[in-house]
């Protein structure tokens, strides 16, 4: 039986932000202070994050006890 591969999929950095629900600036600053996964060189000039580092660092976070303040959300005028 052999082992099938799971794709590599690598994700931008507006993308990670996305995906985790944080500002780029944020993103860059937790890589900075180490703790978020570090992006990985894909070419000379393109980094970008591996999905399944970036879902493993998600698992990982703590569940909150808290809801999220009624202020939050982008579509509030």
């Amino acid at each position: 039986m052999s082992k099938q591969s799971k794709p590599v999929i690598y994700l931008d950095l507006p993308s990670v932000a996305a995906a985790v629900a944080l500002s780029e600036t944020t993103v860059q600053q937790l890589v900075r202070e180490q703790k978020f996964p570090r992006p990985r060189a894909i070419s000379p000039r393109r980094v970008g994050w591996l999905l399944r580092e970036v879902q493993e660092w998600a698992e990982k976070c703590p569940v909150s006890e808290f809801l999220p303040p009624p202020n939050c959300s982008r579509n509030q005028r």
